[in-house]
């Protein structure tokens, strides 16, 4: 991928900023285990939601993913982020990431520690927002067609539903009133419904009320999710490329366009 951004146009920003930079500043210092990140990126927060979570040390290193730094290609060929080096050993993908942080049984844990079956509840639902719920954010952010925008969002709100029904009845969030995997794994791209597709889509807020705006609400409001996360003009303008659907975006952008699976 290449920055090809024109003078007029808004690219993605390389610093993180407001509660995000703080946090950044706090775990610039020399540590075995390093996240290394772009601010900008949902997959990337994922990681770093669970890293504060839990909170266990670690050195957070922002990186440039169009640049394709040899300290992330070392770790992922394919220059992608998050990606995580703990000491000589080194892995990637946000999914894979968060159930390695969960297995080192140190710190809060994110899944149930005891009921087998409600933790397979966790993963089958953790699919579902892999698999339907962040293809139709992008799909519905990506589409130029004003009637392909209105059949993307009413897509994502289906899926949106059918997490709804499977999560705990009052909550707030998917397990009851605990913080858990499977909002983790959601939780960016909720902060970008606000941020990037109520801007750019029109995207409504949540009903009043409803079981999603509780949730809503819990992880917008979730000292965890605050602390990594940056003030609205970094999502405005490092997002701009997805909403005009500008060539060779992100590997994920393509992976839309294409009607292929995310990378």
């Amino acid at each position: 991928m290449a920055d090809d951004t024109k003078p007029d146009q808004k690219t993605y920003h390389k610093k993180a900023t407001g509660l995000a930079l703080a946090t950044v500043k706090k775990h610039s210092k020399e540590h075995g285990l390093k996240l290394y990140g772009s601010c900008f990126c949902p997959f990337v927060q994922r990681v770093w939601i669970s890293l504060q979570f839990k909170g266990l040390d670690y050195q957070y290193i922002e990186v440039d993913p169009y640049k394709k730094p040899e300290s992330l290609t070392a770790i992922n060929p394919r220059g992608l982020v998050p990606a995580l080096r703990h000491g000589d050993w080194g892995c990637y993908e946000s999914t894979v990431l968060m159930e390695y942080l969960e297995d080192l049984n140190e710190g809060n844990t994110l899944f149930p520690t005891i009921d087998a079956k409600l933790k397979a509840h966790c993963r089958l639902w953790t699919d579902h927002v892999n698999r339907h719920i962040i293809p139709a954010f992008y799909s519905y952010l990506q589409a130029q067609d004003v009637q392909k925008q209105i059949e993307n969002a009413s897509k994502l709100q289906n899926e949106i539903v059918k997490l709804i029904a499977a999560a705990h009845p009052t909550g707030p969030y998917f397990l009851g009133t605990q913080l858990s995997f499977v909002d983790v794994q959601i939780a960016p791209w909720v902060i970008r419904m606000r941020k990037v597709l109520t801007p750019y889509r029109g995207w409504p807020q949540p009903e009043p009320g409803s079981r999603w705006a509780s949730w809503v609400d819990a992880i917008e409001n979730n000292p965890h999710v605050k602390s990594t996360t940056s003030t609205d003009d970094l999502y405005i303008d490092s997002y701009e490329r997805y909403a005009e659907n500008r060539p060779d975006t992100s590997q994920v952008a393509n992976a839309i366009n294409e009607g292929r699976s995310l990378p």
